[in-house]
């Protein structure tokens, strides 16, 4: 991952989580986001679940495309991007529902125009409404909008989540030998979706960025990027923002198509939850650590992915235009695969047929089984990669 390292990021936060590593871990240590006691209501029947999470580096990557369009809709996918890095790895302890959202978004105002602010918050109550739909309420708890041109080059775009729920209703993770692995497609075109998703989600930006664009853009647009970056791993790629790709016969701009929105799979997961919840025995939301994530949240287990799907034609663009391995496009990107539910092959056949009701792609993607220590090996179509 040298070129990751050089840019600034890692897939694996081990910094982060080495600096947290003293801190306690909620009253679940393998729950996918922290769990604590019901401080808000004093109730030891119900918890509290709170999350933050920001669009990352996509801000910037929108930022250009907007610059090179004045396409405005842009920053809607960014907004969404922000709240389902939230929405998605609480649902993956059971919360699909009555969620209290608040934004936080730091710009540089000689930048970003009070459109982009506009379309941003807009965006916000309209993805709620569409949540709303499919019985997922999200309440709009207002936030800040700072000018902080000083610390922040374009724009961050982040949302804080809170929850509290009943404790019986958690799922926290339990993973066991003999589990099989159920992967919901993160590409594709969901049935509450308006467009392709090339199923991005909100992870591996800077790669993407700079791997696949052309050198011309850090001159065109030098607020962009960090400075302090070596000038060899800047916009290191052949394509423009506007190139056209084909996708399954659709012609797609390159800009557009790494700026997919994180596809939520909120409404998909309440039915999944609703319906399954007792032979449930973990989610997984592959966001940092890509395939790998799993390991952070599993116990002398060795989870073996030998069914992935096939590698959507985004990825495809990104690692032909990276020369990455496929080894470390397993760990950055999620490949295709965002979402994991670990449960019985019988149940899985269900999960399927609900994924396939909302026209999403679902399949039992591999297996659990004990070992020493913990392992994931992906057998996948590029090779067969070991992560520990």
């Amino acid at each position: 991952m040298y070129k990751y390292d050089q840019r600034g990021v890692s897939a694996t936060k081990d910094e982060v989580h080495q600096a947290i590593k003293n801190i306690d871990k909620g009253l679940f240590d393998l729950a996918f986001c922290k769990v604590l006691p019901d401080f808000a209501g004093q109730d030891s029947d119900y918890c509290n679940i709170m999350h933050a999470d920001t669009a990352g580096t996509k801000t910037s990557l929108a930022y250009m495309y907007w610059k090179e369009t004045d396409d405005l809709s842009v920053w809607e996918g960014i907004a969404q991007d922000a709240i389902v890095m939230n929405l998605d790895d609480m649902a993956c302890v059971g919360c699909t529902d009555n969620i209290l959202l608040s934004s936080t978004i730091g710009r540089n105002r000689n930048l970003i125009s009070g459109d982009v602010i506009s379309t941003l918050i807009n965006a916000t109550v309209t993805f709620a409404e569409k949540m709303a739909e499919h019985g997922v309420h999200l309440h709009l708890a207002g936030g800040e909008t700072a000018d902080v041109g000083d610390i922040v080059r374009t724009i961050d775009v982040g949302y804080t989540a809170f929850a509290r729920m009943k404790r019986k209703d958690l799922i926290v993770n339990n993973i066991k030998a003999g589990d099989v692995i159920v992967g919901m497609a993160s590409y594709g075109k969901a049935s509450y979706e308006r467009a392709y998703n090339g199923g991005m989600g909100s992870n591996g930006l800077t790669s993407a960025r700079h791997d696949v664009f052309h050198k011309e853009y850090a001159e065109k647009y030098p607020d962009c990027f960090d400075h302090n970056t070596p000038e060899s791993v800047i916009f290191t790629g052949k394509k423009r923002l506007r190139d056209l790709i084909d996708v399954n016969g659709e012609s797609i701009e390159a800009g557009k198509l790494v700026l997919s929105p994180t596809r939520t799979f909120l409404p998909v997961l309440k039915k999944v939850i609703e319906e399954c919840r007792p032979a449930i025995n973990g989610m997984i939301h592959c966001t940092g650590g890509g395939q790998a994530k799993v390991l952070k949240f599993i116990k002398n287990k060795k989870v073996v992915k030998d069914n992935l799907f096939a590698t959507p034609p985004l990825f495809s663009m990104i690692q032909e235009e990276s020369g990455s391995s496929w080894q470390e496009m397993y760990q950055v990107f999620n490949m295709g695969n965002r979402m994991e539910v670990y449960t019985d092959a019988t149940t899985a056949a269900q999960i399927i047929a609900i994924c396939k009701s909302f026209n999403i792609d679902a399949q039992v993607i591999g297996y659990v089984e004990e070992a020493p220590a913990n392992q994931v090996l992906v057998k996948s179509e590029h090779g067969v990669f070991e992560y520990k």
